[in-house]
């Protein structure tokens, strides 16, 4: 029988803490525990501890929440999962909807945190993930990811590790260190504890025990729960320590070293299992800490009779025991028993033992799928063969990064250049960095991915053909690419290009063309566009006759960019021709970028979401993450020009805080420019300034954003504060900047507000009107009302009253949508409409301000009055809601939208509760209620909010 304390011993502070984190789940508060410690030092006893208090409480265990969902009894959408399904279908039966599984590792996190958050929705849950030490680079993501966004979810994780040095120990200590998590160092049990857990073990009172026992055996541990156990029952079983009644008598030698008893425990439990269960389990332990009976046993030819007769006793003697629930595994019970086999290893009987155990695995499992792979590649590093470890590890990195387990990948593949490298394969050393180039840009290492160049002309000297090497340096231009190094990447493409020269090879050729052509871009000049034009035709030529659909694809859509800019039919049809090209190739994702710059383009031409929302749902049926959310900032600015504040506020909230969680860097950057546009188009200039600093801490500087934030942001700003002058030098910065660095962002203003501008300060003609009238980015339905509004001016300067009107109604049904954009062009057109006889000025002067005075754009709707006056009509008194104001108040000098706040500050919410209500930033809130502070002649916010309970 072996022995076990009753009672969990020395932890009575941890098991308080995380029973105080347990109960927080009732009140959707989560939380993270470490459990951090040396091998035997009680952080499974302690798990064991917390799961029954968790059943305790009713919180369920992470497998029981699970079952509803891997049964069916919940849809992915009752879990409100979207686009986080097919990443998901790798881990929950049934939920796999065929699409490939392209989710980053950070999606996937996300996925499981949605997951976790629907399990526990009712009661709480608890996941418990142990041995953490051993978890590999995306599990470790995952946790990050987990850690760092649960607080607000009813989620408890709690982790063991042990205390050695590693990634797994850094997140924790960094987890710690921010707040996100708490770490528990299990510190060795003192003699005290070690003595009543002794005593728990031998069923006995403390002071009924010999105190040598005590002693010696708190020497031998050193405090260590799981050695004092194993010296217990050592001594127990020895006949050293026997029972006599109620008490223990001491009759032999119980000094043991911890080290020489823990593995001579070991070692004498395997002994017992005769020879040939020894070297069973020195193979297994070769294996690794779980195992497989079918590789076993065609590693060492025992027949079964023998295999289960053995294996049968190493379970009697606690050294292994089924891994439930897989079916034919077995797992050591303690890592420390395995180390103690292989220590026994003679490194020559180890690499022979490794050899048997890769040849079994080989053979078993054709093809080696999933972790078969990696495990075959390491058993055949340690029986020494690097050129076969090396090409395991290569296809095992590209599975891996196909599977979007990017460190993974990185690991291994860069495991397998190295071993390639020192096996002297240079053409399995290509292979392998072919695929590492791509992993190594995909974590974002694009740094330590270029600095390979060096191991590029280590292979130029080992004959590598140069068609392979030109890949090599191609695959690097793109990383170049990716990481915003165009000078780099056009350095690639030239070593590329030097290679292709010697031995001309079309399909490499059309790779290097396409992805010059995207560099291109971002290369400095004047002609940038028309030399990625060309390249990408060049590339598309090579593809057609070669039939390579993916670089067609790339260039269809590459096409379809550069067209945007001079005709958006040319644009379209270019992009239909890479949908079709994806479709007859059943190129899934491919497709559905091509739909969503398809998308982009329509709306662009008529305001149309139809197709962005269908490539939108395209998206989330694959689960393509980053692309629905930047669709989803397109849509944020879209309902911020369409003038719906409120939703436009909402969706954009929701989306930037998911961006910010997955890292998507562009996608926040794109609905940072979008806040600010919202502040801007409400004349709401402080929160418009606030989101302009977001947007430069996202790289806003020199980004293909940066015109939006200069003419939709301040220019409209500027206008809508009545300052023609501030906003005619904005439009000069944008027109430089784009002069400078052209964009493919076409609404910023210059193509229509701009020339709208300079007609009415006499900087523009007629000519600058065709010009910019005959262009694509003209015809775009935002900039077309505008240009239309020009076109009105000119007329009327011209003499042709009745021309100009029509003009100015065909920009009011253009503009109609846009009803900010549509009365400021009003505002701005009436004056001089009013002074040469056309179009309705006075209508349009009253819509305005009526308007504006609905967003509180306070400025225009003075302008407006004053010209109705100028031109003579009468001016209507409109009650602001200044009579809602108690009269006291209204003494003290407080205004409609002060009182506003005041009347809020009554259930005492912070400033951005008040903000999200109505609509503002929290900084002009807090300006406010500065204000009121001051007038109400209060000392502090506190009283303000009593004064406010009382009056409201």
């Amino acid at each position: 029988m072996r022995l076990r304390a009753a009672h969990l011993i020395g932890r009575e502070a941890e098991v308080t803490e995380l029973g105080e984190t347990l109960r927080d789940l009732n009140r959707l508060r989560g939380g993270t525990a470490f459990l951090v410690g040396e091998g035997g030092i009680g952080k499974s006893r302690l798990v064991a501890e917390l799961i029954g208090s968790a059943l305790d409480a009713g919180v369920r265990p992470l497998t029981e929440a699970l079952m509803p969902l891997s049964r069916g009894g919940v849809t992915p959408d009752e879990a409100n999962l979207g686009p986080y399904r097919p990443v998901l279908g790798r881990l929950i039966p049934g939920w796999s909807t065929g699409a490939p599984d392209q989710g980053s590792t950070v999606v996937l996190a996300e996925a499981v945190l949605r997951v976790l958050a629907h399990a526990g929705r009712d009661t709480g849950c608890l996941l418990v993930l142990e041995d953490l030490h051993d978890a590999d680079t995306e599990t470790l993501a995952v946790v990050e990811y987990l850690v760092d966004n649960l607080q607000q979810q009813p989620l408890m994780l709690v982790a063991t590790l042990r205390s050695d040095p590693g990634e797994a120990l850094s997140l924790a200590e960094s987890a710690g260190r921010r707040g996100s998590a708490t770490v528990f160092r299990l510190t060795p049990l003192d003699a005290d504890e070690v003595g009543r857990m002794i005593a728990s073990c031998l069923d006995t009172d403390p002071g009924l025990m010999p105190a040598e026992v005590l002693v010696q055996m708190w020497q031998d541990s050193a405090g260590i729960p799981y050695l004092v156990e194993e010296l217990l029952q050592g001594a127990v079983a020895g006949g050293s320590l026997v029972r006599e009644g109620a008490a223990w008598r001491v009759v032999g030698d119980l000094r043991r070293n911890m080290p020489r008893a823990l593995l001579e425990g070991a070692i004498h439990r395997i002994d017992q299992l005769g020879p040939q269960g020894r070297t069973l389990l020195s193979a297994a332990a070769v294996l690794g800490r779980r195992f497989p009976l079918s590789v076993l046993q065609s590693m060492t030819g025992v027949d079964d009779r023998s295999l289960l007769s053995h294996l049968h006793a190493s379970v009697v003697a606690r050294l292994v025991a089924a891994d439930e629930p897989a079916p034919d595994w077995y797992a050591f019970q303690h890592p420390l028993t395995a180390e103690a086999l292989l220590a026994q290893l003679t490194p020559t009987a180890r690499v022979a033992l490794s050899e048997q155990a890769a040849d079994a695995i080989e053979t078993l499992n054709p093809g080696l799928p999933g972790d078969w792979c990696p495990q075959a590649a390491t058993l055949r590093a340690n029986a020494g063969d690097p050129v076969r470890a090396g090409r395991l590890f290569t296809e095992a990195g590209r599975r891996a990064l196909a599977d979007g387990a990017i460190g993974s990948a990185v690991a291994m593949l860069d495991r397998a250049e190295r071993l390639l490298a020192e096996g002297g394969d240079s053409t399995a050393r290509a292979e392998a960095l072919e695929a590492l180039l791509p992993a190594l840009a995909e974590t974002g290492d694009l740094t330590r991915a270029l600095s390979l160049t060096g191991s590029l002309r280590e292979l130029v000297g080992a004959g590598l053909g140069p068609a392979r090497l030109a890949a090599l340096h191609t695959r690097l231009a793109h990383v170049a690419y990716m990481a915003g190094r165009w000078a780099d990447g056009n350095n690639q493409i030239e070593r590329a290009r030097a290679l292709l020269a010697t031995a001309p090879d079309e399909a490499h050729t059309a790779l290097t063309d396409v992805v010059e052509a995207y560099l291109c871009l971002d290369t400095p000049g004047r002609d940038r566009t028309q030399r990625a034009e060309r390249l990408a035709r060049a590339a598309l030529a090579t593809a057609e006759r070669q039939d390579l659909p993916l670089v067609a694809c790339q260039a269809w859509e590459l096409l379809g960019v550069v067209a945007r800019e001079r005709d958006l039919a040319e644009a379209s049809t270019y992009l239909e021709q890479a949908m079709n090209t994806a479709e007859r190739h059943s190129l899934s994702l491919p497709r559905m970028y091509a739909l969503t710059r398809l998308g982009g383009v329509r709306w662009l031409d008529d305001g149309s979401t139809a197709t962005l929302d269908e490539a939108r749902a395209e998206a989330r049926r694959l689960g393509a993450v980053p692309v629905v959310y930047g669709i989803d900032g397109i849509l944020t600015l879209h309902d911020v020009l369409r003038g719906r504040f409120a939703e436009a506020r909402a969706l954009g909230d929701e989306t930037l805080t998911m961006a910010a969680r997955l890292k998507l860097t562009s996608v926040a950057r794109y609905l940072m420019m979008a806040r600010a546009v919202l502040a801007a188009h409400q004349g709401d200039r402080d929160a418009m300034e606030e989101a302009l600093t977001g947007f430069g801490h996202w790289g806003g500087s020199r980004s293909p954003e940066e015109p939006l934030a200069l003419g939709l942001a301040q220019v409209f700003c500027a206008l809508l504060e009545e300052n023609r002058e501030q906003a005619a030098r904005t439009m000069a910065d944008l027109e430089a900047l784009e002069a400078e660095n052209p964009t493919t962002f076409h609404l910023s203003g210059r193509h229509g507000l701009g020339l709208l501008l300079d007609l009415l300060d006499g900087r523009a003609d007629r000519a600058h009107l065709e010009r910019l009238a005959g262009s694509a980015a003209g015809r775009m339905r935002w900039n077309h009302h505008f240009v239309l509004l020009a076109e009105a001016l000119l007329l009327g300067r011209e003499g042709r009253p009745e021309a100009a009107g029509q003009a100015a109604l065909r920009a009011q049904q253009a503009g109609a949508p846009y009803p900010t954009a549509r009365h400021l062009g009003q505002r701005l057109i009436a004056e001089e409409a009013h002074a040469l006889g056309w179009g309705e000025p006075e209508r349009w002067l009253r819509e305005a301000e009526h308007h504006f005075r609905e967003t509180s754009a306070t400025a225009v709707v003075g302008a407006c009055r004053t010209l109705l006056r100028a031109i003579g009509a009468p001016v209507r008194q409109h009650r602001t809601g200044s009579d809602r104001i108690p009269p006291e108040l209204r003494l003290k000098g407080m205004t409609v939208r002060e009182y506003e706040i005041f009347r809020l500050l009554a259930d005492r919410p912070s400033n951005k509760d008040i903000a999200a209500r109505l609509y503002i930033s929290p900084r002009t809130v807090e300006k406010h209620v500065a204000s009121l502070i001051a007038k109400t002649g209060l000392p502090n916010r506190s009283q303000l909010c009593a004064l406010a309970a009382e009056q409201c």
